[in-house]
C-alpha cells in the first residue's frame, strides 16, 4: 500500500456531475441504472450484466469495488447528476500496475444522457485524477471496433489509437469482435 494515496479525493466535480466513490447501500441505484440500460450495455459489459441480476448482486458488486479502492487495486466511480443526484453512469480504473504505473479504464453512461457532453467532462476529470493524484504514467482503453462514439470520445480527451486486437471480445450473442486499443501517456497530458 502507498500511504500517499490514503487521502486522495473520493469525489470529483465537473460542471454538471459529481463523480465519486460508491458507498455502501447504493446497490439499488446501480441495479436500476444497469436494468434501464441492459440492452445498451450487454454487448459492451456482458460480464457485468450477467453478474448483476438483482439489487443484492449489485450491492455485492459495489462493495467489491469499494474494497478494491481501499486496497488501492482499482478505483470505481459513480457518475451522479448534480441537479437531481441521480446515478447516470460508471467509470472504472482497474488492472492497475503500480510498478509502471499504469491502468485500464472503462466507462458507460445512461443512454438517456448520451450526446450531451457529460461523459466528455467526466472522463477528462477522471483522467486528471489518474495523472495528478494517482500519478499514473499511462491509461489504456479498449473499445469495440464498431463503437464509434466511444472512439471519438477517447480521441477528444487525448487518447491515441495504439492498435487493433482481433477477435478479442465475445458479444453476448457469441460473436467474436475486434477491439481497438487506445492509450494516453502522462507525458502527453497538457492540463
Amino acid at each position: 500500500m502507498q500511504s500517499r494515496l490514503f487521502n486522495i479525493d473520493t469525489a470529483l466535480l465537473t460542471s454538471r456531475c459529481v463523480v465519486r466513490r460508491f458507498r455502501e447501500g447504493e446497490g439499488e441505484a446501480a441495479y436500476h441504472l444497469l436494468s434501464e440500460n441492459r440492452s445498451h450495455l450487454e454487448d459492451h459489459f456482458s460480464g457485468l450484466i450477467e453478474s448483476v441480476g438483482n439489487p443484492e448482486e449489485a450491492e455485492v458488486f459495489l462493495r467489491r469495488r469499494i474494497a478494491g479502492w481501499l486496497l488501492q487495486e482499482e478505483y470505481a466511480f459513480g457518475i451522479w447528476l448534480t441537479e437531481s443526484s441521480e446515478l447516470i453512469g460508471y467509470v472504472h480504473l482497474f488492472e492497475i500496475d503500480w510498478h509502471t504505473p499504469k491502468a485500464e479504464i472503462n466507462y458507460f453512461i445512461d443512454r438517456e444522457q448520451t450526446q450531451q457532453g457529460l461523459m466528455t467532462e467526466v472522463l477528462a476529470r477522471v483522467v486528471r485524477f489518474a495523472f495528478k493524484q494517482l500519478e499514473l504514467e499511462k491509461i489504456s482503453l479498449q473499445v469495440l471496433s464498431d463503437n464509434y462514439p466511444s472512439q471519438r470520445l477517447a480521441r477528444r480527451i487525448g487518447f491515441q489509437r495504439e492498435g487493433m486486437l482481433r477477435n478479442e471480445f465475445k458479444r453476448s450473442g457469441g460473436q467474436l469482435v475486434d477491439l481497438m486499443r487506445f492509450g494516453f501517456a502522462r507525458d502527453t497530458y497538457g492540463e
